[in-house]
């Protein structure tokens, strides 16, 4: 089942939303239904969470365009029920440029509610006591007070919160970067205790908003680490260089035979300089039961494989994986495919840096 569906292509870079946000959406047409009780509350319910979620979408441009000044691509934004995900190749290593990428994101929702403001200002808009007790005020109101807070909660200093990337790059001017990222982290778990206690007297919003810091700093601390246990590692340290291409005319017979014979899973198909697709094993099951095995690799419909540098670096590499699913990529040196690797085949180098880290610290 798809649960990314692409919307739109913005300054060359893919906008997806989640099935999840559907979701949302419903809920809360269902929500402003039970409320109002017309299709015009309904259909304004819907239409400001849509609202809410573009302004979403534009902070996660303000990072993904200021993070281009700097040559980091950002290959999609995600729209998600909690929020949106920009996937970014990288974060900038230069501290005063991770500030301005961090920054640029709260920086828009700060610009959008001063443009709502000025409208309101303009239109002489008034909103009373009783409105704010009744429906929170007229929807633009509610929109740029959202922003305002969407600029605040995003500038706590704890990960993954834009805040918390402000504090590790403020910290790296001083200290090692990996040093920077743990204390960080070890800032924004603290962050997170805070808001758990608050949360189990006041508000149960903040329990969830303590378990998303927790996790998020930790996250973020154990990419760092791994990024320090690669090291200056490329697709080439970890790709499987004993590997098969199937050829269009092959049988599935061949792929059962290959795959039960090696430890490889996933099949390019074609030959080293040019590859048509990727017979995955889940795709290899299903076929089998669905065609038999006899059935040519050609009469499939294959998934799309996406090539690689042999000198990419392993965390470019790791966010091109993620972005695809975690499935298998070619790895190409020159116009030949020279390797492939998957997800499997950087934890274990990274399990093979890890040993080598400690033998060397004994």
């Amino acid at each position: 089942m798809k649960w990314n569906w692409k919307i739109a292509r913005i300054a060359e870079i893919d906008v997806y939303i989640h099935l999840t946000f559907l979701l949302l959406v419903a809920w809360f047409g269902f929500h402003s239904w039970q409320q109002y009780g017309t299709l015009a509350g309904t259909l304004q319910g819907m239409a400001f969470i849509v609202a809410l979620f573009t302004c979403v979408v534009l902070h996660e441009f303000g990072h993904a365009l200021t993070a281009r000044r700097y040559n980091i691509v950002t290959r999609s934004i995600t729209l998600l029920p909690i929020g949106g995900v920009a996937t970014m190749e990288k974060m900038p290593e230069d501290p005063l440029q991770e500030v301005k990428v961090a920054l640029a994101g709260p920086a828009v929702n700060i610009v959008i509610a001063f443009i709502l403001w000025l409208w309101l200002s303009a239109n002489n808009v008034v909103v009373t006591e009783a409105d704010l007790l009744n429906n929170g005020g007229p929807p633009l109101y509610r929109l740029m007070l959202i922003n305002v807070v969407l600029a605040v909660f995003n500038l706590i200093p704890a990960f993954p919160m834009d805040g918390g990337r402000v504090l590790r790059a403020v910290l790296a001017m001083r200290m090692k970067h990996h040093e920077a990222t743990d204390k960080a982290a070890s800032i924004g778990q603290m962050f997170a205790l805070w808001f758990g206690l608050l949360g189990l007297f006041y508000n149960p919003i903040l329990l969830l908003i303590a378990v998303f810091l927790w996790f998020g700093a930790a996250a973020e601390n154990q990419s760092e680490q791994i990024k320090v246990s690669l090291g200056k590692a490329t697709a080439a340290d970890a790709m499987l260089t004993e590997f098969h291409i199937l050829a269009p005319e092959d049988s599935l017979t061949k792929a059962i035979q290959l795959t039960l014979a090696g430890s490889q899973k996933d099949f390019p198909v074609g030959t080293h300089q040019h590859l048509t697709g990727l017979l995955t094993q889940n795709d290899l099951l299903v076929a089998l039961q669905e065609k038999g095995q006899h059935t040519a690799v050609s009469a499939l419909h294959l998934q799309a494989i996406q090539t690689v540098d042999y000198n990419l670096p392993i965390e470019q590499l790791l966010t091109r994986i993620e972005a695809n699913g975690n499935t298998t990529l070619a790895v190409r040196k020159g116009s030949n495919i020279v390797g492939i690797i998957n997800l499997d085949n950087i934890l274990e180098l990274i399990k093979i840096q890890n040993a080598l880290h400690k033998r060397r610290s004994m």
